[in-house]
């Protein structure tokens, strides 16, 4: 059973899983911290995936691409922050209805445009590519080194090193920076901001448009880089492991960059179990493999929900006092 089990394949299909979650998740982070609830992630990447393939196949240039799925995911982002910001609405009825918004709307351009079934066609050169790092050829042939340079650091695109280069800097932003302080303050205590003469709503809107920008590379790796077309609803629920991965990290950048990796590696176990027999057990069906993730995610939220401490102002429309 366990000559089954390949540790190497693993560990870099964790890596390569983990980009989708951690763009989302840092996302959520911007948003959440200044009190806007993000349930809209799913939303944004798809809009992002949909944009990113038929802009990338139009062109056949990947970047041209990446650049149109930031426009429509921002887009999304300020219409959400116009929904749940200046007009205080409800936003976690907002961020649902984004989601089934663009869910179907996503569908239908799809089947308008390319009448593929509500999918783009195959990108083939406009996809994004692995980066081979240089002297790969040299240590390929190396036990241990060969597969730790040339597929565990190497062998990635360029959104997979951008996933992890950001874990630091969206550290840095929220606990060492300016905009990372009013963020924090909007996010706990938007009265006391406000009176210490912070524009709430800028602070706000000015997270959302950074929630956009980061989420649009989550789905803009979905279809350029992971599957290399869009598929309806290919996001499938990874906006809400994104949220999850968030309340384990209790809104803290390093420790959210864990839960998705974490998030990652359960989804690349559950690949190299499919087919293994187990003694007394036999072969577990692929329905009950799939739900792995998903069963981790209710074990993560019934263990952590109590002992993470989201913002206090997370949920509550902003009203200037008078």
């Amino acid at each position: 059973m366990f000559e089954d089990f390949h540790l190497a394949s693993i560990l870099v299909a964790t890596i390569r899983n983990a980009p989708v979650l951690m763009f989302a998740a840092l996302a959520g982070l911007f948003a959440e911290r200044s009190g806007i609830v993000d349930l809209a992630l799913e939303g944004k990447m798809l809009a992002a995936a949909f944009v990113s393939a038929a802009v990338a196949y139009a062109t056949q240039n990947p970047w041209l691409g990446v650049l149109a799925g930031v426009g429509i995911s921002v887009a999304v982002a300020l219409l959400q922050g116009f929904v749940s910001i200046t007009q205080k609405g409800n936003q976690l009825v907002a961020g649902i209805a984004l989601n089934i918004a663009i869910s179907g709307l996503t569908f239908v351009l799809a089947q308008f445009f390319f009448a593929q079934g509500g999918r783009t066609p195959d990108l083939g050169q406009a996809r994004l590519f692995d980066i081979v790092l240089p002297g790969s050829a040299l240590v390929a042939d190396i036990p241990f080194l060969g597969w730790f340079y040339t597929q565990f650091l190497g062998g990635h695109s360029a959104l997979v090193y951008l996933a992890f280069a950001l874990i630091p800097v969206v550290h840095w932003i929220i606990y060492h920076s300016s905009f990372g302080l009013r963020l924090r303050a909007v996010g706990e205590n938007p009265h006391a901001a406000d009176a210490a003469g912070v524009s709430v709503e800028a602070t706000r809107f000015m997270a959302m448009l950074c929630a956009g920008v980061l989420c649009s590379f989550s789905g803009a790796y979905l279809s350029l880089v992971q599957s290399g077309f869009f598929l309806r609803d290919m996001s499938a629920g990874n906006g809400y492991l994104a949220l999850t991965a968030l309340v384990f990290g209790n809104w803290r950048p390093l420790h959210t960059a864990l839960g998705c990796l974490m998030f990652g590696f359960f989804a690349a176990l559950q690949v190299q179990i499919e087919g293994v027999t187990f003694p007394g057990i036999g072969k577990i069906p692929g329905s009950l493999i799939q739900m792995i993730p998903y069963v981790i995610t209710v074990i993560v939220l019934a263990g952590l929900m109590a002992k993470s401490v989201a913002p206090k102002a997370i949920g509550l429309p902003f009203v200037k006092s008078r």
